[in-house]
């Protein structure tokens, strides 16, 4: 516990970076697979192909890909940004099935309804099928964030620092108390972004809470 103590303010600047490595990649992932995922489901030919290739994407090894990074970015080892690009494609390889299938879920007759009040595809698509698709991409939302918490941590063995410098740093010293401490604080910001995604999810579909509680 007095390692704990001694490191406290350490500890808490580490999990701020683990928070941004994980949450910024989610969003940006998000923001870039919504199109992806509304193409894949507007044509049963274009799905596979938009689908298989995004899940190839999540079995490129995490280590392999931030050291490759800097090469193709022209970044330094260092750079968080690697980081960032990296698990933005992972976020992407989770999210474009979810929004997919999310947007094939929408009622026909909602969106006959959308198309003959005028809406036009990409009005439709922000303001009808996304708004009921939102549960399902939630839901995609909470597994991404939670594994971008837990993929972050390889990238302490390029230097860059979160929560993953403590298990570097407790292997290098031979001590177990950073090790439990890295695992601790891991599971509390998963679980901590996982509540912060369900109650934004929730907040976003107040219609259902009502259908709920019918």
């Amino acid at each position: 516990m007095d390692w704990i103590w001694d490191n406290a303010a350490r500890i808490g600047e580490l999990t701020a970076w683990h928070a941004a490595l994980s949450v910024i990649p989610t969003v940006l992932g998000l923001l870039l697979a919504v199109p992806l995922g509304w193409w894949a489901s507007r044509s049963a030919r274009i799905y596979p192909l938009v689908i298989g290739g995004s899940g190839l994407l999540y079995t490129i090894p995490s280590i392999a890909l931030f050291v490759l990074l800097p090469q193709v970015l022209g970044t330094k080892i260092l750079d968080p940004l690697n980081v960032v690009v990296a698990l933005t494609v992972y976020s992407i390889a989770l999210l474009v099935r979810v929004i997919a299938d999310g947007l094939a879920s929408v009622p026909h007759d909602t969106v006959q309804a959308a198309t003959a009040m005028g809406y036009r595809p990409w009005q439709r698509l922000w303001h009808v099928e996304l708004p009921v698709a939102v549960p399902a991409i939630g839901g995609g939302l909470r597994v991404a964030v939670v594994s971008n918490v837990s993929i972050v941590t390889m990238a302490a063995l390029l230097g860059i620092p979160q929560l993953g410098s403590l298990f570097t740093q407790g292997f290098s010293l031979r001590l177990t108390v950073p090790i439990v401490a890295g695992i601790v604080m891991c599971l509390v910001l998963s679980v901590v972004l996982d509540v912060l995604v369900h109650a934004v999810t929730r907040a976003l579909t107040p219609w259902q809470q009502k259908a709920e509680t019918a």
